[in-house]
């Protein structure tokens, strides 16, 4: 089923997707399945019969977060230590021979600049670099279960917005906006390539826009500058209209990762519970999609899904 909320004039929730949908059995993993959207993608699969998965850098926040989930498996994992993504992949492994869902929901958006592991900037080393490497040591499990989803949670598409391939970690003058705006562009790409990889093992890819949602992302805003940016008032309170609930902002990843009509495509662009850019800028998005997985390899010395 497909949503239509510009006919009915709301925006479907996490239930709505899920509803009369048994996923008993499955195991998916949710990064940053603790906060914001993330949460509600957890506690939505889980009613839904899935054993989640949520890898946390802050452990102890994911168990209070979480304590309403019965069947819920909480391991540490910083997106931006590779050691760290290597560590839990690799435990993740032993207690799990398949994953049929993950889902890429960890980010963090729009921060002051700062430098993780060999000095890359962190929005692209979390928001992608991290989450590729996880892909890539978890391919093993996401190919033996034979009809996998990877949703790659991105946001609203800027078609200015390109890879700065010759300083992708701002080295020569940084931006947060800017650095952000690359790591989605990244997020929806990685995506791309994803599934033209894994479509010979039944791995299907995906990547989202969630609509607007006031969580834990916004930290690193202050209140004037959103003011300025029209998204709440003087008072701190939302301008009406414009935000989803993290129900709603759920609902197109968990329609990316479940809905049935998708087991035959792969690797678009999704919002409002449906495909808006199935191929982006065609030859030119695949050509960029290829580039994209090559410098995260040479970045991270970690390619097994093209190796198989």
């Amino acid at each position: 089923m497909t949503w239509n909320h510009t006919r009915t004039g709301e925006h479907p929730t996490s239930a709505d997707v899920l509803a009369g949908i048994d996923l008993t059995g499955r195991t998916a993993l949710v990064t940053g399945g603790y906060s914001g959207i993330g949460l509600a993608t957890s506690r939505a699969l889980s009613a839904a019969g899935v054993r989640v998965v949520v890898p946390a850098r802050r452990p102890e926040s994911a168990e209070q977060a979480l304590a309403d989930i019965a069947d819920v498996e909480i391991d540490r994992l910083d997106l931006a230590d590779l050691d760290s993504v290597r560590t839990f992949a690799a435990e993740f492994r032993q207690r799990h021979a398949t994953l049929d869902i993950l889902i890429a929901n960890a980010g963090v958006m729009a921060c002051p600049e700062t430098r993780v592991g060999p000095g890359w900037e962190a929005q692209f080393a979390t928001n992608h670099l991290g989450h590729y490497a996880l892909v890539n040591l978890l391919w093993p499990a996401l190919a033996a279960a034979g009809t996998a989803r990877v949703v790659s949670v991105a946001t609203g598409r800027d078609p200015a917005t390109r890879i700065r391939w010759h300083d992708p970690q701002f080295t020569q003058g940084y931006d947060k906006w800017a650095a952000y705006g690359q790591s989605k562009l990244a997020n929806i790409l990685f995506a791309r390539h994803l599934d033209r990889l894994g479509e010979p093992y039944g791995v299907r890819a995906f990547s989202v826009n969630p609509g607007w949602i006031l969580t834990p992302l916004q930290r690193h805003l202050g209140a004037d500058e959103m003011v300025a940016a029209g998204w709440i008032d003087a008072a701190g309170d939302p301008l009406p209209g414009l935000f989803r609930t993290a129900e709603q902002g759920a609902a197109t990843t968990l329609w990316a990762a479940t809905a049935p009509q998708l087991d035959s495509q792969g690797g678009g662009y999704c919002a409002d519970c449906r495909v808006v850019d199935g191929d982006g800028d065609g030859a030119a998005d695949r050509g960029d999609a290829a580039r994209l997985w090559r410098l995260s390899a040479d970045l991270t010395g970690i390619d097994l899904v093209t190796r198989g």
